[in-house]
């Protein structure tokens, strides 16, 4: 099967690949076309995700196209950025009519849940490689950044952390769960949610934000650099889920969420004000304080400063590490 009719066949067909708002020209000639209004920004974000460093291989095709979107457009939603559109960049070690035609229904799928718009891209041959680049729009000046916490602002997260850390060794077959147990933190690890909505609810409201791909502590530090400040956790407040307690010991659990990754969910600074407008709509929970400083602080309940786990994936590393 030749490049172009592998994307004909698979992608170009796709609904996540037809007419969409903001979108002039799509699939099918050197570029494609996006239209902005007046006063708007672009954001855009590129992900990549490497077989055996990023996700299992073997692994179900299907899932893997969800879960590669996801990824992506999680950064979107970090800059409060409505979604408008990806492109595809897909290296495979074959043409694999079964393997394509799943991971096409996956992407597809998730490329709906999330509004996002397929638009071009590439194929081409070699070790199973995942490139997309997502594109939103955002008024001029109301883009959430990593720069702006101050101290004072409270540090929340948009819901419980850990799960996908948490079902990677179920994803390894290194352990097994009832399905109550396993269905939801293999949701969590395979269909991640990006919270776009939410990010759009921030803009104007939190002074910094990001997504929670590369563990709590250490995105945490990206915000508490870029800021110049202190950012201050409270360790019984990070908030897990019942399948992930279910699972894991509280220590196993909680070092998940601290350092696992692949979270996708929402952590911002946030001046007090805003919170009870946001927790009327929005499931948040507070989980810490911006301080003057440097770094990122783990607390006790006494408020004692603790020796932090190691964790935050590492991006040069194995996922069998």
């Amino acid at each position: 099967m030749g490049e172009f009719e592998l994307i004909r066949r698979y992608f170009a067909a796709a609904a996540c690949a037809q007419a969409a708002p903001g979108v002039a020209l799509g699939i099918g000639d050197d570029c494609a076309l996006l239209e902005l209004p007046a006063g708007e920004q672009l954001a855009i974000s590129t992900d990549t995700m490497v077989a055996g460093v990023h996700f299992s291989d073997p692994c179900d095709p299907f899932l893997l196209g969800q879960r590669a979107l996801a990824a992506a457009a999680s950064d979107l939603a970090a800059m409060g950025a409505a979604p408008l559109g990806f492109t595809l960049a897909l290296t495979l070690p074959a043409a694999d009519p079964a393997w394509l035609a799943a991971f096409a229904r996956g992407l597809d799928h998730k490329a709906r849940e999330c509004g996002l718009a397929l638009i071009g891209g590439d194929t081409t041959r070699g070790p199973l490689c995942i490139t997309l680049t997502v594109f939103g729009r955002l008024p001029g000046g109301l883009a959430l950044r990593r720069n702006g916490a101050r101290p004072g602002d409270l540090l929340c997260v948009g819901g419980p952390l850990g799960d996908a850390a948490g079902a990677l060794a179920l994803v390894l077959g290194r352990c097994q769960a009832p399905d109550e147990i396993a269905g939801p933190l293999l949701a969590r690890y395979w269909s991640p949610r990006p919270q776009l909505s939410l990010g759009l609810a921030l803009r104007g409201r939190a002074s910094a934000a990001l997504d929670v791909s590369d563990g709590l502590l250490a995105d945490c530090g990206h915000i508490a650099a870029a800021s110049g400040v202190a950012l201050c956790i409270e360790r019984r407040r990070v908030p897990l889920s019942a399948p992930l307690r279910s699972l894991l010991d509280e220590e196993a659990a909680l070092a998940c969420a601290l350092g696992g990754g692949d979270d996708y969910v929402l952590a911002f600074t946030l001046p007090p004000r805003f919170l009870a407008a946001l927790q009327a709509e929005w499931p948040l929970r507070v989980i810490g304080r911006v301080e003057a400083g440097s770094g990122v602080r783990l607390l006790d309940e006494a408020g004692r400063v603790l020796e932090a786990p190691p964790g935050g994936y590492q991006h040069f590393g194995s996922l069998r590490d």
